[in-house]
């Protein structure tokens, strides 16, 4: 048996385009079991699967609503790991779906799977929930109206509290046994005024003692700027801090406790933070279409850009058993008409994807934001006759 060969039968499509249909539509499986495992509901990203088209590895809603009644179909892989997407029967392209990761297999010596510790995100990032509990969660008056965290932990399917050694335990299994390139540490947000900072800084520290591996930190601003250089020198190489929606009106409908941190606040722990990471390793994660305009969206990201922080614009995809799972996902054409403006202002700005050193953004696989990037850098070098 030979591998696909498509090119008298495919109708090719922009890879951005693509994606950004795969992440409005969602697509149908033919085999459920194609891949990695993915997960329905609980900590995102859920209810999708990581796919690789085009060299580009994103994450495409499975589980969804829209998906069960999405006009893309990926077919059965074949024995080489190939499937062909296809739209109403027309041939696209071919996928490949990354591996179940052999880290799954183990457990720490008090007998926890390794899975339930952390996790694989896209193709090689390796990501965790150091504290899957947030005393926004509590309360449905307080809660963002997205978040699933309380269900991972319901369901068994993870711990409330990841500790430093074990975080360094599977860091070093999943690098040495998967060839993970990068690590995402998220956390729900604790009491206290540091806002898991220190949680951060500790899992930081006890991941890099155990392995060279670069680590993107994830948390709300903390009142005392003086934890960017604590987790900074801990061993955090990047840092997130998430806005998800741009506009308070937006932001005190759907995340009524989390807006009680102004976006002021944000673009003041922005600024104290660039100077710590340096430009392009401070980002943060907006979720388009919770009811932000494009004029907002990208307001806020051209704001954004000039400061060194890299805007990660994602299409919002709702989560089963939120307030918002029934919420429609951004069409393709709203996310194209941010995607493609912003590329150019990271370009303007000299931020790039591929420049981050660990997180989110350097992942890219919830976002066609990268093959943007791509494409408008393409076009800066024809432009300059290919020289860069």
């Amino acid at each position: 048996m030979k591998p696909m060969d498509l090119a008298s039968e495919l109708t090719p499509l922009p890879t951005q385009q693509l994606i950004n249909e795969l992440q409005s539509y969602g697509v149908r499986l033919v085999d459920p079991r194609a891949g990695a495992d993915s997960r329905r509901g609980g900590a995102g990203p859920s209810d999708h699967k990581a796919m690789t088209l085009d060299g580009m590895t994103v994450m495409v809603p499975v589980h969804t609503a829209p998906a069960f009644e999405s006009p893309y179909l990926v077919e059965k892989p074949d024995a080489f790991g190939q499937s062909r997407i296809s739209r109403d029967g027309l041939v696209l392209g071919e996928v490949s779906f990354p591996l179940q990761p052999k880290f799954y297999g183990l457990s720490t010596a008090d007998g926890i799977p390794y899975s339930k510790i952390a996790v694989l995100h896209g193709r090689d990032v390796l990501a965790t929930t150091v504290l899957q509990s947030c005393i926004r969660y509590q309360s449905r008056t307080k809660t963002c109206q997205f978040c699933a965290i309380g269900q991972s932990l319901a369901a068994g399917r993870t711990i409330e509290r990841k500790t430093p050694a074990q975080l360094a335990e599977v860091a070093k299994a999943a690098v040495e046994l998967d060839g993970v390139k990068h690590m995402v540490m998220t956390t729900g947000t604790p009491p206290g005024k540091d806002r898991g900072a220190a949680l951060l800084t500790e899992s930081a520290a006890a991941v890099k003692a155990a392995v060279n591996l670069p680590i993107q930190v994830q948390c709300e601003p903390p009142d005392d700027d003086a934890w960017f250089a604590r987790m900074f020198d801990a061993g955090a190489d990047a840092l997130g801090m998430h806005l998800e929606a741009c506009t308070e009106e937006v932001r005190a409908a759907i995340m009524p406790g989390k807006a009680q941190v102004s976006v002021a606040r944000y673009f003041e722990a922005f600024a104290a933070a660039v100077p710590v990471f340096g430009r392009g390793q401070v980002s943060t994660y907006i979720l388009a279409g919770l009811g932000d305009s494009r004029e907002d969206i990208l307001d806020v990201c051209d704001r954004l850009t000039r400061m060194g922080v890299y805007p990660f614009v994602v299409p919002f995809v709702p989560i089963s058993g939120t307030p918002l799972e029934s919420h429609p996902t951004p069409t393709p054409a709203f996310m194209n008409a941010i995607l493609g403006p912003l590329s150019g202002m990271l370009l303007a700005t000299g931020l790039k994807s591929i420049d981050v050193k660990a997180g989110c953004a350097k992942c890219g696989a919830c976002s066609a934001l990268a093959t943007y990037e791509r494409q408008a850098l393409g076009r800066e070098e024809l432009r300059h006759g290919g020289c860069a």
